[in-house]
């Protein structure tokens, strides 16, 4: 199978590489700047026609959240247009697309997990611009998959986890805000589920219930508090330090874009049409440690 996946270097992409070097019978074309620019139609045109694929990929976008409120025209032209031009290029190809999305399309306000069908409400340029996305992706291509994810990590790239690290690594406690509930949500997994996926439309043909949105979370949810303490709690059992993390508030720690109260996603469709279940929070936090740190029983045997 063919797959153009835009992107090179965001955490997904890079996932999307490292799974397709154990899979022979994917071949992966990638598209990213300066050859491939988002902003550049012609460019996402020229090069998906050129490799000729049977799926694309869409995981790149403008993903600065607070610097998305000073760069609204950018985050629209990456998010929205790049977005429509990657799905109108894959529809003229013949090929469906899967399109990654946020859980920021919604506002928060929900008092439990968002489905698919709640209605999207964004409150900041990132995720108005990511919903737009959605709406320019599914209008361009009849054949796409959009999946909404939620709080990304990975060994690799800007990321929560990495932060908390380096962070633990250098100061005596940290504050976390505690009143934002979300599902943590590891980019190998993602990857896998993307190739899963991709796998079950090459192999069976395209049906309609597999276009639109559908949510691809982790399936444990918590706090970025919570989640702050489970990675220095792992951090601590593979040779880091095991310091303090004091719970804060939201209006505590001010930042430029709003932040959903609630992201938590319901990921009950991504298992009943395509059979997908995301692995819990204790194993794919443990498998990114793990190459970042180390494995805990490595670090015994290393360490007498």
């Amino acid at each position: 199978m063919r797959i153009f996946v835009t992107g090179a270097e965001g955490q997904v992409a890079r996932s999307l590489r490292e799974a397709a070097t154990i899979d022979t019978t994917l071949v992966l074309g990638w598209g990213a700047r300066p050859d491939v620019d988002l902003t550049q139609p012609d460019t996402v045109h020229r090069a998906i026609d050129a490799f000729r694929p049977d799926l694309v990929i869409n995981p790149a976008a403008y993903t600065a959240v607070d610097k998305a409120e000073a760069e609204p025209d950018l985050a629209f032209a990456i998010n929205r247009d790049g977005a429509g031009a990657v799905a109108e290029a894959a529809a003229k190809a013949g090929a469906p697309i899967i399109q990654l999305s946020t859980d920021y399309v919604f506002d928060g306000a929900k008092g439990g997990p968002y489905l698919e069908d709640d209605a999207p409400s964004p409150t900041g340029v990132y995720g108005q611009s990511k919903f737009a996305g959605e709406r320019a992706v599914a209008a361009a291509n009849s054949r796409h998959v959009i999946l909404r994810t939620a709080w990304v990590y990975a060994p690799f790239g800007g990321n929560f986890v990495r932060t908390m690290l380096r962070l633990a690594g250098d100061r005596d406690w940290l504050t976390v805000v505690d009143d934002q509930i979300g599902c943590p949500t590891y980019a190998p997994d993602i990857a896998t589920a993307v190739l899963s996926i991709a796998r079950l439309v090459q192999a069976d043909g395209w049906r309609a219930d597999y276009a639109g949105a559908t949510n691809c979370a982790g399936p444990d949810a918590m706090s970025w508090c919570g989640f702050a303490r489970a990675i220095v709690a792992g951090a601590a059992e593979r040779g880091g330090r095991n310091i303090p993390v004091e719970a804060i508030t939201t209006a505590q720690y001010p930042t430029p874009a709003k932040r959903p109260a609630n992201s938590r996603l319901d990921t009950g469709r991504l298992a009943s049409v395509f059979g997908v279940r995301m692995p819990p929070l204790e194993d794919s936090l443990g498998r990114c440690l793990d190459q970042l740190l180390g494995a805990p029983d490595d670090i015994e045997r290393t360490s007498r």
